[in-house]
């Protein structure tokens, strides 16, 4: 401390008092290292909270790649699931066509082979026919669309000609043109109408 300078202070009581003044370069020194050990820590606390977050974000980055790889998977399985439904249920509506397509080829081989038969005899194949494409159609969800005794109604009739008939409402369907379908609560084709129109 030989290069420490003395001071000696005094007030205005006559007290005095002898302090130690250390060098410009002490003084910095010291405030240096002070503050060097607060910035150190401060650093090296920031640097730990740097490398959390990091390790964080990395987690959340893999856990957000794999939800996403889950997903496309599951998109792909759905699609090839709703695929495999579709042919499925295909398979099985065509199926239940078989007979029908049976019945019409021998009933076609038996007119081309000029086979014995009468007009009564090839309506009733006919009408055999049509009652098992019904019945197979039925079985897939198919049901026809009620015309008689009915009044028109957008949702399941399309009006293609309108008649005057004194005898029936106005709106009433006097007769059904072709025949609409409903396939599982939806309307697949409305019904062709004539609708009764007396003004």
């Amino acid at each position: 401390m030989a290069d420490d300078k003395k001071i000696i202070v005094g007030n205005d009581d006559g007290d005095t008092a002898e302090i130690t003044n250390l060098k410009p370069k002490d003084k910095v020194d010291a405030d240096t290292e002070i503050m060097s050990d607060e910035s150190a820590n401060a650093v090296n606390d920031l640097t730990a909270e740097i490398e959390r977050l990091k390790a964080e974000l990395s987690e959340k980055n893999d856990r957000f790649i794999r939800l996403q790889a889950d997903f496309d998977n599951f998109r792909k399985r759905t699609a090839k699931e709703k695929t495999e439904l579709a042919s499925t249920i295909e398979q099985a509506f065509l199926k239940d066509l078989l007979p029908l397509l049976d019945n019409l080829s021998r009933a076609t081989d038996a007119v081309e082979a000029g086979d014995n038969f009468d007009i009564e005899t090839v309506r009733k194949g006919i009408d055999m026919i049509r009652q098992e494409t019904v019945a197979a159609m039925g079985k897939h969800g198919l049901e026809p669309i009620e015309t008689e005794g009915k009044m028109f109604d957008p949702n399941f009739h399309q009006a293609v000609m309108r008649i005057a008939d004194p005898d029936k409402e106005d709106g009433a369907i006097a007769a059904e043109l072709q025949r609409g379908y409903i396939a599982r609560g939806r309307v697949i084709r409305p019904s062709m109408v004539q609708v009764v129109s007396n003004e």
